[in-house]
């Protein structure tokens, strides 16, 4: 089963739903916004492909932390900053079984 993780009015999200509704592909919407992130999955994600993948250094969220926080980042501490602000991750997640890929690429995708 595929599970997609993110926020639903994201604009990279409503693409890569819309490939996999287009493409006839099922999968679960994991609403972190609302659920929260899931601190074993995401602390998998950190083993799997490092915490500089899943840490969206480029939008508002990351803007807002002090610089003390953005030039002190670590891996521990990342994952804290994650956990408080999931909008801060990266999106979408894809997960399915072992794969596990971060943002949104049709290639990719159609290779999963």
């Amino acid at each position: 089963m595929i599970t997609v993780y993110g926020i639903p009015n994201c604009d990279t999200i409503k693409k890569a739903r819309k490939w996999l509704k287009d493409n006839g592909i099922d999968y679960e919407f994991y609403d972190y916004k609302k659920q929260g992130v899931p601190e074993k999955e995401l602390k998998s994600w950190v083993k799997q492909v490092g915490w500089e993948v899943l840490l969206n250094k480029r939008g508002t969220t990351w803007r807002k932390l002090d610089d003390d926080t953005k030039n002190s980042v670590d891996e521990k501490s990342a994952i804290q900053i994650m956990l408080e602000n999931p909008s801060i991750i990266k999106r979408p997640v894809l997960s399915k079984g072992k794969t596990l890929l971060v943002g949104f690429s049709a290639d990719e995708y159609a290779t999963l």
